[in-house]
């Protein structure tokens, strides 16, 4: 059964969401928890604590938060599992709505990836 991550960017600092999409974020996890699409998954500390590793011309640089450039951020992420490719952008599609019902002020992306099963190629560069 196919794999994916959902990933949730909005601008950072832009306020605690309304207890109404706490809940609803609640019942509708707890169902897609149920039907055995929502494997894991949760919010995330903003970036003043974060830890970037940069690689360029082989070499590493540690960047620390917060990041006065960052407009978006990833607040949050889902493991999820659906039959199918369409199900699980339906899915993703009604995790958005319920943002855009609950929090209607609220700028955000829901992205949905599907997770790679097979290890990558190494190219021949």
């Amino acid at each position: 059964m196919p794999r994916f991550m959902g990933f949730v960017r909005m601008e950072e600092g832009g306020g605690m969401p309304p207890k109404a999409l706490f809940e609803a974020m609640d019942n509708y996890i707890a169902e897609q928890a149920g039907a055995g699409h929502f494997l894991d998954g949760g919010g995330l500390f903003g970036t003043e604590d974060a830890v970037n590793f940069v690689v360029r011309k082989g070499e590493v640089t540690r960047v620390d938060g917060p990041y006065a450039e960052a407009k978006e951020v990833v607040g949050g992420w889902a493991l999820l599992q659906y039959d199918t490719l369409e199900d699980a952008i339906s899915g993703q599609q009604e995790f958005a709505e319920l943002h855009a019902k609950y929090w209607p002020e609220c700028e955000m992306v829901a992205t949905l990836r599907q997770v790679s099963e097979e290890p990558p190629q190494p190219s021949d560069a």
